[in-house]
C-alpha cells in the first residue's frame, strides 16, 4: 500500500508558563498529499524517541505506519543494503469508507492525534498516542453516528531479504520482521496487536462504545526475545495500566516542556519554534540509536539510505537543542561516530596515510558503512572517479570526522559534564592526530591541501570550512585535556597550530571583503564566489572577530540571502544572526521560513528529513542570547520592536538563562550556575551600573561593556540596573 492521501489538520498552539503547548485550535484542511516513499514527510509523527509512528488513510483503510530507531538492516555495503526499515504497518480497514474524507488534528502538548474519517453522514474517529515512557501505541477507535464494521491487518513491505514470521496466538495478532543474511550485525523486530473486545481481526464500532488498540513494538537490542515481550505487554493491558501510563506519558511531556521556554507574541513562530522541539522530543532518546536522516521512515528504501549523513545533514537537528536545554534529545548523537572509530582509523591509514581518523560520508550505527562500495556512476552528473577511494565515499572531503566534534563542543560547553567529556575525548584526540598529520607547515603558518569545502568542489587549499571546524575542535581538545587532566604536553602543539592557521580565505571586490569557500582549486586557481560555511556552527565568524572579518561575514550573508533553500538553512539563519545581521530582516525571513512548511513542520521541498526540525529554534535563542566564545550577549540580534521573553535557555558555561525585552528595555534577567564558573555578560545597559543579587541577596555592584563575576553551583543571580 503506498502513497496514502493525506489531508493534515494540525494543531496551533498557545503558550504559557514554562513554553507548555496548551490547547487553543487552529484546525485547517489541504489538498491531498502523499507519504512520499523515502518519509514520513507531510505526516502527523508520534513517538517517544526509541518507536515511532505516523499515519495515512486511502480507500477506506487507515494505515499506522511503525518505526524504531534501532531496526535497520546492516551490512557496510552502498545501494540500499543498509539503512533503517519500517517496522511495519496496522492496517485499519473501515468497511464501506473507501472514498471518505481524512482530516486530523494533532496536539503537541502531547502527541495525541485525532483522525476523522467523513463517509455521508458517518464518522469514524481514532485518536493515537505513543507512551513517552514504554514501547507501546494505544489507538482508540469510534464510531460517531452509525455502527461500523473495521477490520484488521499487520503488514509489512515485500523484502525478499526479510525474514517475516506473522500469526495470531490466543487472539493477539503478532509479526516479527528480521534481517539476518549477509548482514553485518543481525535484527529483529517484533510488534504485537490486541484489542479490549478480544479479537484481533474484526470489531463492531458501536456508536458511543470506544475500543482501544494496544500496540507493543520491541527490538532484540533492547530484549533477547522480542516477540515474547511484546505478546506480555498487550496481554497486560487494561483501564488501570491505560490511565497508569497517560498519567506517565503527560508527566513526562510536562517535564520536557518544562525545560525552557520561548515567548513572543507571533504565532507562526511560537508553533513553529515548539514544533520542532515536539518533534526531537518524539524522535531522539535512544543513547545507542540516535534518529538518522528522517527520523520517521515509511519504506525499505529511503534516499541516501537513509544514513547518518556527515557532510552536515546527521548533525543539523541537533543544533537547536544544547540552548533549549534538551539535553536528554541530544545525548546519543555523538554514538555512531563513536562507534565508527575502528574503521575510521582504517581509512587513515589507506587513504591519507595519516594517524587518527577519516570518515566517508554516510555511516550506521554500530560501526556500519552505509555507502561502503558506492558505485561510480558518471554517467549521472553527481558520483565520479575519486569521488570512491578505498572503498569509502568521500567526494574528497577530509572534513566529515571533524564535522562530528560540532555537537560534541556544544554538549560539553554547555554542560560541562565531565562524563560526557571522557566519553568524547578518544574521538577528538583521534581528530587531533589526523590533522597533527595531514596539515603543511609552508611559510610560518599551518596549510590544507587536497581537502574539498564540500561534496563536488573538488581538492582544494585551504578551504574554509575545515579551517574554521579544526580550530573549533582543537579548543575543545585542550578544553578536555585540561579538564580530564590528560596529555598536557600535547597541549602546546595544539595551541600552536591554532595560533598559526592559515587564516579563513577572504577576497574583496569593489571595496568589500566577502569570505570565499577556499583560496585554491585543485589546478592552483584562485577560488571565488562567496561561502558562509564557516561563520556556522564552527564558530568561524562571531561578534569578537576583528573588523575586516566581521565585515566579509556580514557582506557575505547579505550577498547570498539564502533564507529558503533545500540545503543548510539550518546553518545559514544562526550564521546570520552570529555576524550581526539586520535583525528585524532575520526575523520576517525566518516567519516566512516557518509558513513554508508541511502541516507537521517539515519543510517544503526539502528532502533532507528532520534536519530543519530546530532551526526556528535555534535562531530565536541565538538571537535573544547568543554565547559563543563565552560571552553572553542579551537582545544582541533583536527587532527593537518586538517585545519577547526565555526562560531557561542553556549557554556556554552550562547556565541557564531567563530575560525579557519588553517596550525597547531589557529587563528580568537572572543566571542560574550550575557548576559554578565564571560569567560574562556584555552589559544589556550600556553605561549604567549593575547590581547582581545572589540568591536573593544583595551582592556587588559592577560597570562596562562587560560584567564578569563569579558563580558558585547551583546559585541563582539576578541582575538589576542601577
Amino acid at each position: 500500500m503506498k502513497n496514502f492521501l493525506l489531508i493534515i489538520g494540525m494543531l496551533l498552539c498557545a503558550y504559557e508558563g514554562f513554553g507548555q503547548p496548551i490547547g487553543y485550535m487552529n484546525v485547517w484542511e489541504r489538498a491531498p498529499l502523499h507519504i512520499p516513499n523515502e518519509s514520513s514527510t507531510d505526516a502527523p509523527l508520534q513517538g517517544n524517541g526509541d518507536i515511532g509512528m505516523c499515519v495515512g488513510f486511502e480507500r477506506g483503510i487507515l494505515r499506522y505506519y511503525l518505526t524504531k530507531n534501532d531496526f535497520w538492516r546492516l551490512q557496510s555495503k552502498a545501494e540500499h543494503l543498509s539503512g533503517p526499515r519500517v517496522c511495519g504497518y496496522v492496517d485499519i480497514k473501515v468497511k464501506n469508507y473507501g472514498d471518505a474524507g481524512f482530516t486530523a488534528e494533532q496536539s503537541l502538548a502531547n502527541g495525541g492525534t485525532t483522525c476523522i474519517l467523513q463517509q455521508n453522514v458517518g464518522e469514524v474517529k481514532s485518536y493515537s498516542w505513543v507512551s513517552a515512557t514504554e514501547n507501546l501505541a494505544i489507538i482508540t477507535l469510534s464510531a460517531l453516528e452509525d455502527t461500523i464494521e473495521v477490520s484488521l491487518d499487520l503488514n509489512v513491505p515485500h523484502n525478499e531479504m526479510a525474514l517475516v514470521e506473522k500469526g495470531e496466538s490466543d487472539g493477539t495478532a503478532y509479526l516479527t520482521r528480521a534481517f539476518i543474511e549477509e548482514t553485518d550485525i543481525p535484527t529483529t523486530i517484533a510488534f504485537a496487536l490486541q484489542t479490549t473486545t478480544g479479537n484481533c481481526k474484526s470489531l463492531i464500532l458501536y456508536p458511543g462504545r470506544p475500543i482501544h488498540l494496544f500496540i507493543a513494538l520491541e527490538s532484540k537490542f533492547k530484549k533477547k526475545n522480542p516477540l515474547k515481550h511484546v505478546l506480555k505487554q498487550v496481554r497486560g493491558m487494561n483501564s488501570m495500566r491505560v490511565e497508569h501510563l497517560w498519567e506517565e506519558h503527560n508527566a513526562w511531556w510536562n517535564s520536557y516542556w518544562d525545560k525552557s521556554s520561548f515567548t513572543i507574541d507571533d504565532k507562526v513562530l511560537m508553533k513553529a519554534y515548539y514544533q520542532g522541539l515536539y518533534t526531537m522530543g518524539a524522535c531522539s532518546r535512544d543513547k545507542r540509536f540516535p534518529p538518522a536522516l528522517f527520523g520517521w521512515v515509511t519504506t525499505d528504501k529511503p534516499t541516501w539510505n537513509g544514513d547518518y549523513h556527515l557532510n552536515y545533514n546527521f548533525y543539523a537537528p541537533f543544533y537547536g537543542l544544547y540552548s533549549a536545554n534538551r539535553i536528554e534529545q541530544a545525548i546519543g548523537q555523538e554514538t555512531p561516530l563513536l562507534d565508527f572509530m575502528q574503521r575510521g582509523r582504517w581509512y587513515a591509514e589507506q587513504v591519507t596515510r595519516t594517524r587518527g581518523i577519516l570518515y566517508p560520508v554516510g555511516i550506521g550505527p554500530l560501526g556500519v558503512e552505509v555507502t561502503r562500495d558506492f558505485p561510480v556512476l558518471t554517467d549521472n552528473g553527481y558520483t565520479e572517479e575519486g569521488d570512491v577511494e578505498s572503498g569509502g565515499l568521500f567526494y574528497k572531503q577530509r572534513s566529515h570526522a571533524l564535522f562530528g566534534t560540532v555537537n560534541m563542543a556544544q554538549h560539553w560547553r554547555h554542560t560541562y559534564d565531565l562524563n560526557y567529556g571522557k566519553r568524547i575525548y578518544p574521538y577528538v584526540l583521534a581528530i587531533a592526530d589526523f590533522w597533527e598529520d595531514f596539515l603543511k607547515f609552508e611559510d610560518g603558518q599551518y596549510q590544507i591541501y587536497e581537502d574539498a569545502e564540500n561534496e563536488k568542489s573538488g581538492f582544494c587549499k585551504n578551504p574554509g570550512m575545515s579551517i574554521a571546524l579544526l580550530k573549533n575542535a582543537l579548543e575543545l581538545a585542550i578544553d578536555l585535556s585540561k579538564a580530564l587532566k590528560k596529555d598536557k604536553e600535547r597541549q602546546t602543539k595544539w595551541q600552536d597550530i591554532i595560533d598559526h592557521l592559515r587564516g579563513l580565505p577572504t577576497w574583496e571586490r569593489r571595496g568589500k571583503h566577502f569570505l570565499r569557500g577556499a583560496e585554491e582549486d585543485e589546478k592552483g586557481r584562485q577560488v571565488f564566489g562567496v561561502s558562509f560555511s564557516m561563520i556556522y556552527p564552527a564558530n568561524g565568524v562571531t561578534l569578537n572577530s576583528d573588523s575586516i572579518l566581521l565585515a566579509a561575514g556580514l557582506n557575505t550573508v547579505d550577498a547570498i540571502q539564502q533564507w529558503q533553500h533545500h540545503n543548510a538553512t539550518s546553518s545559514f539563519y544562526p550564521a546570520a544572526v552570529r555576524v550581526g545581521y539586520n535583525p528585524q530582516k532575520i526575523f520576517e525571513e525566518l516567519h516566512k521560513y516557518a509558513l513554508h512548511t508541511y502541516p507537521n513542520g517539515f519543510q517544503l521541498d526539502n528532502p533532507h528529513g528532520i534536519e530543519n526540525s530546530c532551526t526556528v529554534v535555534n535562531t530565536l535563542n541565538e538571537m535573544v542570547c547568543m554565547s559563543v566564545e563565552h560571552k553572553i550577549r542579551l537582545f544582541a540580534v533583536w527587532p527593537e520592536t518586538v517585545d519577547v521573553s526565555f526562560k531557561k535557555v542553556r549557554t556556554w558555561g552550562a547556565f541557564l538563562v531567563s530575560a525579557s525585552f519588553k517596550t525597547g528595555t531589557v529587563c528580568d534577567v537572572s543566571v542560574f550556575s550550575e557548576k559554578g564558573r565564571p560569567c560574562t555578560v556584555v552589559n544589556p545597559w550600556k553605561g549604567r551600573k549593575v547590581l547582581l543579587v545572589r540568591n536573593g541577596k544583595m551582592g556587588e555592584q559592577l560597570l562596562g561593556e562587560e560584567l564578569t563575576f563569579s558563580t558558585s553551583v547551583n546559585e541563582t543571580i539576578v541582575l538589576k540596573p542601577l
